[in-house]
């Protein structure tokens, strides 16, 4: 499978905001398997867009449970719609900001910076939501301080994040060569 042959699940509009927006397979794969290392975790990503690291994932990993919570309706429709053309049974999403969610009921994250179409103006997904750079702060802040909350050994996977929300008590035990997607471990 191919991003591209993935991309054919949604409409073309989302399909030509896959390169920017959507987690590549490769990144998705290999997150996905730091993610779910043992069977049963519940795996979170925080702004799953059109739901493909949850797919992915879930493909991959069938033992794992992968949620995704996007506050777009738009995306979130999508995301369900690819997963009944897709089958997947252990992927749901929820339609909701991410700090109206419990993350104290996940066991590992994932974050493809949902945080930082407020700090750029100028490769938005859509004009659907509230961008600042006040946003980006209090997400951030909200996060560092959820993971900061969670068990030594939760797991967290970033992929080109600033790093804002990670809390100094989390980490890097693997990298990609560029430095973009890295594994973190609470200690």
């Amino acid at each position: 499978m191919t991003d591209a042959a993935f991309d054919w699940l949604y409409p073309e509009r989302i399909q030509l905001l896959s390169r920017r927006h959507w987690t590549p397979l490769g990144v998705a794969k290999k997150a996905a398997q730091f993610l779910a290392d043992v069977p049963g975790k519940k795996i979170l990503d925080i702004g799953s867009g059109v739901g493909k690291f949850c797919l992915i994932g879930a493909h991959f990993f069938p033992e794992a449970f992968f949620f995704g919570v996007e506050q777009r309706r738009e995306l979130y429709h999508y995301s369900l719609a690819a997963r009944e053309a897709t089958q997947t049974g252990n992927a749901d999403f929820i339609n909701a900001n991410f700090t109206q969610v419990d993350l104290s009921e996940y066991d590992s994250f994932y974050f493809y910076n949902a945080f930082f179409e407020n700090l750029d103006g100028k490769d938005r997904i859509d004009q659907q939501i509230e961008y600042s750079t006040s946003l980006y702060v209090y997400y951030s802040r909200y996060l560092f301080k959820a993971l900061e909350n969670k068990p030594s050994g939760t797991r967290l996977v970033t992929f080109h994040s600033l790093e804002d929300e990670v809390p100094p008590s989390y980490q890097v035990v693997d990298a990609s060569i560029d430095l973009l997607l890295k594994m973190w471990i609470k200690r």
